[in-house]
């Protein structure tokens, strides 16, 4: 795993998030993780060393972000690499999905990621190293029916991320947006998962496919043990990738979808250059 570091990671009381603790304290990394419930986080993790810092933290509360790298600064004097990792999907369409529901999920899956950013930048912008790991979805790259808005969500989080790498590339900060696949993880159970609370008996397809992603809950393809390993990874690469698929379903709609814009684009090529002045 190279040189000891200290890590930051949201959403660590499950998931992804717990796989990546649970391995970086194994190989005797430092790591400050959050989670909306300090408890939930400690029984977990269950570690008794001085090497984990677990935090109580509301992502979409800015000073609450701030207190947390404040004391993640306090005890392990330096960050070297943030995971923003926690998040939620939400299914429905559009028309069924409230402006509460729909605001909910882009606070913790956008808002929260910019604001660990944001507080987390100034320090490793004094450092002259460190590394931003945006945990994003295939949904940002290739969305599915009925979930527009976890696509949209998701699709943020990787736009933010490119420019970010541009942004801070000139301090030495690295920054890497990871998309997986399916993994077998809690994603599909209620504690990670929203569905549309007044749906809309019209959208059968919207239901289909709902009904067909919960069915695959415990088969999914992805190990989330690999995962967190692959993640892992990323933070000794001297030139770690601005994207990272993860997963072969991943890789498969990704290229797909390559495939189907590229096509798009040059069969409407004739309209696309028709705007321009004429020289």
């Amino acid at each position: 795993m190279g040189m000891k570091k200290v890590w930051f990671i949201t959403g660590a009381s499950k998931g992804l998030g717990l796989s990546l603790v649970n391995q970086l304290l194994k190989a005797g990394q430092s790591v400050a993780a959050t989670s909306r419930n300090i408890d939930e986080l400690k029984k977990a993790v269950n570690a008794n060393t001085g090497k984990f810092l677990p935090l109580a933290v509301n992502l979409a509360d800015e000073k609450s972000v701030e207190d947390a790298i404040k004391a993640t600064i306090s005890k392990f004097e330096r960050i070297d690499v943030v995971i923003n990792n926690a998040g939620y999907g939400i299914g429905g369409s559009i028309e069924e999905l409230s402006d509460a529901e729909t605001r909910n999920s882009f606070d913790v899956n956008v808002f929260g990621t910019l604001n660990v950013i944001r507080k987390a930048s100034p320090y490793l912008r004094a450092q002259r190293s460190g590394h931003i790991i945006n945990i994003a979805s295939i949904a940002g790259i290739a969305g599915a029916t009925g979930w527009a808005v976890y696509a949209a969500a998701k699709s943020a989080v990787i736009a933010l991320s490119e420019v970010s790498a541009e942004d801070l590339k000139e301090f030495g900060v690295k920054v890497t947006v990871v998309a997986p696949g399916a993994f077998r993880t809690s994603f599909l159970t209620p504690d990670s998962l929203t569905l549309a609370a007044n749906p809309i008996a019209e959208y059968e397809e919207v239901r289909a496919i709902h009904n067909k992603y919960l069915k695959m809950d415990g088969q999914q393809i992805g190990d989330p043990e690999k995962a967190a390993a692959a993640m892992i990874s990323l933070a000794s690469m001297p030139n770690p990738p601005v994207h990272l698929l993860l997963g072969n379903d991943a890789f498969q709609r990704a290229n797909s979808k390559l495939e189907a814009l590229t096509k798009e684009f040059k069969d409407w090529k004739a309209i696309t250059i028709s705007t321009d002045f004429d020289n």
